[in-house]
């Protein structure tokens, strides 16, 4: 492969995005410097960190020429650097996140947003937070209600997936190739294994889960196997 440029990722091993971005470099053969953001400990709320992502999130990838220089390019929003890893570093050369066939491509798509459209933002960490301030407020016990949040929503989100999966799945997702839908999908079911959702619900998602499982770039993209991922979460 061609020379690549010193790509640095702002990272957390739990986080579903950060994931899915790990997954893709990995997909395609490139070497990263993880720089590790503890989001329980609010590190993506320091100034520092806001001064190069001021949305406050993970992941935040950066590129520059060699180690030598200055970073040259910015980037924020998991599914905007997914698109631009598949633009920056396409095939044949390195793995392609899309397919070529535009209506495949767009299933991709909007299997990418049903997860992070309509399930991640509404599960995320911060929202979270909310759910259990608004459930402790009302009187209510602010842990059953977060699980059961994420359980009504992630529930919801595979459902939709699963529509649609059934229709384009393969191997993967959309066809017999992995595609930026199963880099989306699998970080999306270790969450929802964390809280509960039963999975055996969705036939096409759990053929397809099975698939990702065997694949390198997923194993090592996935939460278990992160420089911050503590010794007892380890796999």
């Amino acid at each position: 492969m061609s020379s690549q440029p010193n790509i640095t990722l702002h990272t957390y091993f739990r986080s579903s995005c950060s994931a899915r971005v790990r997954i893709a470099l990995h997909l395609k053969g490139l070497t990263y410097t993880p720089v590790y953001i503890h989001l329980l400990k609010g590190e993506q709320s320091s100034q520092p960190y806001t001064s190069l992502n001021p949305s406050g999130t993970v992941p935040t990838i950066t590129f520059s020429p060699d180690e030598e220089q200055a970073v040259s390019f910015v980037l924020t929003q998991s599914i905007a650097i997914l698109e631009y890893l598949d633009e920056k570093f396409p095939a044949p050369e390195y793995t392609p996140l899309l397919p070529k066939n535009p209506e495949d491509r767009a299933r991709v798509r909007q299997l990418c947003n049903i997860i992070a459209c309509d399930v991640q933002p509404l599960t995320n960490l911060k929202m979270l937070k909310q759910v259990k301030k608004f459930a402790e407020d009302a009187g209510m016990n602010p842990d059953v209600a977060g699980q059961e949040w994420q359980k009504k929503i992630m529930t919801e989100g595979f459902r939709a997936y699963e529509a649609v999966a059934s229709k384009t799945a393969g191997k993967y997702s959309v066809g017999d190739d992995i595609s930026m839908a199963d880099v989306c999908l699998m970080p999306a079911i270790d969450a929802a294994v964390r809280f509960g959702v039963d999975m055996d619900e969705f036939e096409s998602v759990g053929r397809v889960w099975r698939a990702l499982e065997e694949v390198e770039a997923v194993k090592k993209g996935g939460w278990r196997a992160q420089g911050d991922t503590p010794e007892d979460l380890r796999a």
